[in-house]
């Protein structure tokens, strides 16, 4: 039995997000929540940040959100009535012929194609039009809401896999708190000194270097390959690197690397401490490299230190921001201050820390894992294959629903009708 296929114009209604008056902004809760693009998007739900008094366009509980404006194609369902900016849309499902649940899901499985289709050379968008046409494989509700039930429970332990990765990122900075206290308030009373004090070399930033990767031997790390405070290295570079440049660019144990310019204040300063062993490491020019003396510091509690709130904004407030993007050059960076515990205090801290980094290790393995599996049932649930025997068994049904469908969409008098036959 072949699916229905229609336009996404044909079983929804679609409604443009619009800005409201700049005046009736406000973070006091007043009004409705207001949501403006994929910034506030959550894992299923936003959170808002922002409310409205005078909203022009609203989207109801259920509502499928999704973004319109760079990035195109990611969506939220909205949990309650809100008020919808110009990077959102709203789409809800005629009842009679879609499943709410069964439209997001395939939004999530057609997200890249959705994103391809964005327009613009300097800010992508896609339009009403656009949005309208996509098309939109339609099997019968009763299966739809099939396929739905299935996926909910793949997806409610893929939340909860996320979740629990959740809880984990809190469990440093609790940690280096209970050890150290609040480097805000300094509570245990450490010398507080700059952070340039404390370095064995001085900073250095890496320079574009054309990447080679049939002869060059040399691994380019660059911001990308920083992930939740750990390495990736699935999407790797390679690079010739001069003599004259080994100096410059070479990653030893135990350098800290930096993100010291990129266009998002959230991903600024984002590092890592790395250990390249024997493998020869370079670094891009969106990084820095700072080498600390041993003697002085760990390079881990540096690290841990710019991930702690109150750390990280003693980092944000030496960054500055230009037209294109956020940075910090190592003037700044090394006026930093930071209480400064002793190397033994430290010692432990990193002893624990390397137990719970291998925990963490092991829970980014097993996220990953449950992420493909859930691509693989997202891929079978919209290819037909997740409820092909369920649909042999309930063809009788199915047919008389899809019969019911085709009058309601007007396809029984024409050459779509024929989709309703037995292959």
């Amino acid at each position: 039995m072949k699916w229905l296929e229609v336009k996404l114009s044909d079983i929804a209604v679609i409604n443009m997000g619009q800005s409201p008056p700049g005046n009736s902004y406000n973070e006091d809760g007043k009004g409705i929540p207001l949501f403006q693009g994929k910034a506030e998007f959550g894992d299923m739900h936003p959170t808002p940040v922002k409310w409205c008094s005078e909203p022009t366009r609203i989207a109801e509980s259920g509502d499928i959100l999704m973004s319109v404006r760079a990035p195109v194609g990611p969506t939220n369902m909205a949990d309650q009535l809100c008020c919808i900016g110009r990077g959102l849309c709203a789409i809800r499902a005629n009842k009679k012929l879609a499943v709410q649940k069964y439209l997001y899901f395939l939004f999530k499985y057609i997200e890249p194609s959705i994103s391809r289709q964005g327009q613009g050379s300097t800010f992508q968008s896609i339009n009403r039009s656009t949005l309208e046409s996509i098309n939109i494989p339609l099997p019968p509700v009763s299966e739809q809401s099939r396929i739905v039930k299935i996926l909910d429970q793949a997806d409610a332990l893929r939340r909860m896999r996320a979740e629990a990765d959740a809880k984990g990122d809190r469990i440093l900075p609790a940690l280096f708190i209970k050890m150290f206290g609040d480097p805000a308030t300094n509570p245990m009373g450490w010398d507080v000194v700059r952070m340039d004090c404390l370095y064995a070399i001085s900073p250095n930033y890496g320079s574009m270097i054309p990447p080679n990767s049939t002869q060059g031997n040399w691994l380019d790390l660059r911001v990308t390959n920083i992930q939740n405070g750990q390495l990736n290295l699935e999407d790797r570079k390679y690079v010739d690197l001069p003599p004259e440049a080994v100096n410059r660019h070479e990653v030893r144990d135990g350098d800290l690397l930096l993100a010291r310019a990129i266009g998002s204040a959230h991903l600024l300063g984002k590092c890592i401490v790395a250990y390249p062993g024997k493998e020869k490491w370079a670094f891009d020019s969106h990084l820095m490299r700072v080498r600390f003396n041993r003697e002085l510091v760990y390079p881990e509690f540096i690290q841990s230190f710019l991930t702690v709130p109150s750390g990280r904004q003693e980092f944000l407030r030496l960054t500055r921001q230009s037209a294109i993007q956020f940075n910090i050059n190592t003037k700044e960076f090394g006026s930093i201050l930071l209480p400064l515990p002793p190397l033994k205090l430290q010692q432990e801290f990193i002893d624990k820390l390397s137990n719970i980094n291998t925990l963490k290790s092991k829970q980014t393995n097993s996220g990953n894992l449950v992420n493909s599996l859930f691509e693989i049932l997202l891929q079978r649930a919209f290819s037909g294959e997740l409820t092909a025997k369920w649909r042999e068994a309930h063809m009788k049904e199915l047919l008389t629903e899809m019969e019911e469908q085709a009058k309601a969409l007007n396809l029984t008098d024409n050459k779509d009708s024929q989709q309703l036959s037995l292959l």
